[in-house]
Formats: structure tokens, sequence, C-alpha cells
């Protein structure tokens, strides 16, 4: 499978897309005024303790405070090492008011909800992720070849005997390591121990809210962690951006660098690969399908709800080869928008129902095999009798639409207006009520122009009815800038 990496920078913006055999999968952007800081450690304060949640609130020095569950909270042994023995549910034996405690963000602030934290601590570079407070060693779950899991953990194991390094911490073998040799894993083993060194040094004479380590930038981080061998070229668009890429892969990748290429053609490079309509698309409510049928997408703030429809393909065989080839065409659908949009949470998918056992069998393992190439965690029940399937996504930052977009200011994020009947109603009712108080012997409503048109036209009849019945003169007045649900009546 070939892929391409398009790194697209501005001033105030940069934007990293992921393309597999010319399709966009994966789309990052980050701005200049709102940078991610999943990953960053800081010393933060302690500001707040929920024992009714378990939880508390932690100040690190940004606009609003991070949250972090007793779950997420390290007891160390007398090795500074993670004791599970000693987790505690009560979050008071752990926090207090003031305290001073160092902790990483997992998650950027989403909404109204602040940045999540964690004291489980690690630090990446391009084939290992360092977990200084534990001894535990694993391999990338995308590894799935035995031998190769076996052979990295040897390779591993036999590098940090050579570098005297066994008292390091726990590490994780990460997907990029698969097929690499010891001489790369004991490049990462050393730059990692001379981070995490630098880290604790600024830990023992850090202020409250102090930036221990940050992460890097978007560009960086995403060659770091996305190029595999499957990726055969990285487009930049900026000089200077792709300059610091070089320099970045002679310092910590070299094979790396024959893989990127300075984009200087016509065409902005989004444009030539059709990447600025894939999200257009990736905003819209509606997805077509090839077939004819059409996926419709609602997030909200508790969940994602994915609604399957056959629209206008009735195929050729039997209604049960049509729903199940439907689906199948959606659950591939399915799993890219979910990576385009960054849905994350919980996501329902609603499924044509199929009564056949196989057919959903056929739907669950086409989704599930496609959304292990997502590189967030996810889980997947199997397709219901409803034809409901459940998939949770880990969330670390905010989807395309909460970046790109804000609430309608007209319906407020309901996606829906009252319409002009409704408001007429209202306006009527209003009438009563005033009429009673107003001591002025005309009213006028001021509303919008198809309101007005509304009551001019076919409630002009019962209009005349209500003047009669208040006796009170009406006056209608169009407001330009009025919306559907808003009117006022004023007297004159």
């Amino acid at each position: 499978m070939s892929e391409h990496i398009l790194v697209n920078v501005t001033p105030r913006e940069t934007r990293v897309a992921l393309l597999e055999e010319g399709t966009l999968q994966d789309i990052h952007i980050e701005r200049a005024v709102s940078r991610g800081i999943v990953g960053n450690i800081y010393v933060g304060k302690v500001v707040r303790v929920l024992p009714g949640m378990q939880a508390a609130f932690v100040d690190i020095g940004l606009e609003r405070t991070g949250f972090i569950a007793a779950k997420d909270i390290v007891i160390g042994n007398n090795r500074g090492r993670e004791d599970k023995t000693r987790a505690s549910a009560n979050i008071t034996e752990h926090l207090h008011d003031g305290k001073k405690i160092i902790v990483q963000v997992t998650r950027d602030a989403l909404g109204t909800k602040g940045p999540r934290l964690t004291t489980r601590l690690s630090v990446s570079a391009r084939y290992l992720v360092l977990l200084p407070q534990t001894d535990h060693m694993s391999v990338s779950q995308l590894i799935e070849d035995p031998l190769e899991r076996t052979r990295l953990q040897q390779v591993l194991a036999q590098a940090l005997i050579v570098e005297d390094m066994q008292d390091t911490g726990g590490f994780i073998l990460r997907t990029a390591a698969k097929g690499v040799g010891s001489d790369d894993i004991v490049t990462d083993l050393r730059y990692l121990t001379r981070l995490w060194t630098a880290v604790l040094l600024r830990a023992k004479s850090a202020v409250y809210t102090e930036l221990l380590y940050e992460e890097l930038p978007l560009p960086l981080r995403i060659v770091r962690d996305l190029t595999r061998s499957s990726v055969a070229r990285v487009y930049v668009d900026n000089r200077k951006c792709f300059a610091q890429l070089l320099a970045f892969c002679d310092d910590y990748a070299p094979e790396l660098a024959g893989l990127l290429e300075f984009y200087s053609g016509e065409p902005p490079l989004f444009d030539l690969h059709g990447v600025e309509n894939e999200i257009q698309r990736a905003l819209a409510r509606r997805v077509e399908l090839d077939s004819g049928g059409y996926l419709v997408i609602d997030q909200t703030e508790a969940m994602t709800t994915i609604d399957v429809n056959t629209g206008s393909f009735v195929g050729t065989r039997n209604q049960a080869e049509t729903l199940l080839k439907t689906n199948l065409e959606a659950a591939a659908v399915v799993a890219r928008q979910v990576r385009v949009r960054n849905l994350g949470g919980i996501i329902i998918v609603d499924f044509i129902d199929m009564d056949n056992p196989e057919h959903r069998r056929q739907v669950h393992q086409v989704l599930e095999e496609l959304m292990q190439r997502d590189p967030m965690r996810t889980q997947i029940t199997r397709v219901s009798e409803l034809g409901l399937v459940e998939i949770t996504r880990k969330r670390t930052r905010e989807s395309l639409e909460q970046t790109l977009c804000e609430d309608c200011p007209v319906c407020e994020g309901r996606g829906v207006v009252k319409t002009a009947e409704t408001a007429c109603h209202e306006i009527f009712r209003q009438i009563i009520r005033d009429a009673r108080t107003c001591g002025s012997d005309t009213l006028q409503v001021v509303a919008a122009q198809a309101v007005v048109d509304r009551l001019r036209g076919v409630e002009s009849a019962y209009l005349a009815d209500l003047e009669e019945c208040v006796g009170k003169t009406i006056s209608l007045q169009i407001g330009p800038s009025y919306r559907h649900d808003r009117f006022d009546i004023r007297p004159l």
C-alpha cells in the first residue's frame, strides 16, 4: 500500500495530510494561537480536590485548569517505580490543595472541558517510548508477527545490558521499530536517557505552573510517528519547514531524509491532491456512497451517530444481497470518515438491518480490519440484530468539525430553526399578553421577512380578528437582520 504525507505550512497554520493510494485517510491541523499540548509535561499546582468525583483540578499555567482522575495518579515504591498494590481509590490520600505535582497532558481541552492529565509520564523517540515509572516492556500491537515481536524484545534487552540502562525504566517498542537493528535501538535509548535526565533537572528547580517538556511541533511529530515503510514520499511546501525536517532527520532518523521532497509547484499542494475538497466533504452531514446509498453523520457532545441508508441503490439480485453490499461499502466509508473527521468517544453506527447472522459477521469483520489501521485505540462491538455497532475511540484532540467550525448563531448548534408558522403563533400569543398591560392604541410587530409575509398573507384574516379582539391596531415591520424565531412587539 503506497502512502504519502503532505505538509502544508502557512504563517498561522500547519496542516498535515496522510494519503493512502491517493485517498485522504487522516488530517492534522495545528494553529499558532491554539497549538495542541498533548504530551507536554508540566509542574502544576492542585487548586481543588473533589472527593465526590475522585478527581482534582490542577493549574498548569494555561487558561483552563487541567483535570486528573484518581486512577491516573501513580503511586511509587522506594525505587521510584509504580506500585499498583498501593493504589487507593481515595484521592485525598494523594492530593491536597496547593500541592506541587508533575503531570503530563493526555488530551487537549475539548469544548468546555480543560485538558486531561496524568502523573503516568512518558517520552517518545523514533522507535521507543520511555516509561520511567515502570519496569514494563512491550511491543506495539500493530506488529503482529510473533517472531518479530520476540526479536525486538531481545534486541532491546541486550541493548539495555550493553548500555548499562537496566534501571532506566520501562519501554514500548513502537510500530516503526519493525525490522530495525540494535544500533537504531541504542541511539533511541541514549536520546531518551538524555531527554529524561534534562526533564528531571528542570523539575528540581521548577516553580508552580512551569513547562518541563514540550512535544515536537506537528511536522516533526508526524514524521517521527507516521513515517513507516509504506510511506513513499513526504512533500513539504515551505522551505523553512523543509529545512527543519531535514535537520531533524539528520539527527534522529537519517533513513527518512531520502523521503523528504520540497514542493514548489504552481497549484497549492492540497489542491493538487484533492485534499481541500476532501476536507469540505468531511464537514458535511451527508456522505454519499458509490452504490447510491449514503451516510448521515451527527456529532453531539455525548456521542456521534452514523446512520446507513440504501438511498437510490436497489440492487440486482435480492434484498438481502442489496443490504449486505450497502453495509459492506458503508463499513469501509465509516472507518475512513472516523479517521478523517477525528471522531472520538462513543460512536454508534446504525447499519441497515440484516437477518442473516453471516452477513452481520462479514460487516463486522470488514469494519474491524479497516479500523485496525487507525493509530488511535479503538474498541468495536459486534453487529447487533438491530444493526447497531458501538465504537469507542480514544479522543486526544478536537474533531475536524470542532477545529474548523463553531455553532451556528441562528440555530445555536441545534441544526433546526422554528418555522415562520410557529413564529406567527408565538407572536399572536405575545400580542394577547401585551395588550392587557399596554396603554398604547397601536402595537408594532418587528419580525423576519418570511414571518411578516405570512402575517400579511395566510394569517391576515386571523390578524384582523385579533385586532378586533384586543382593541388595538397591529402594524408590521420587517427586521432585515431578524431570524425566524426572533421578533419584537413595541407600543407606538
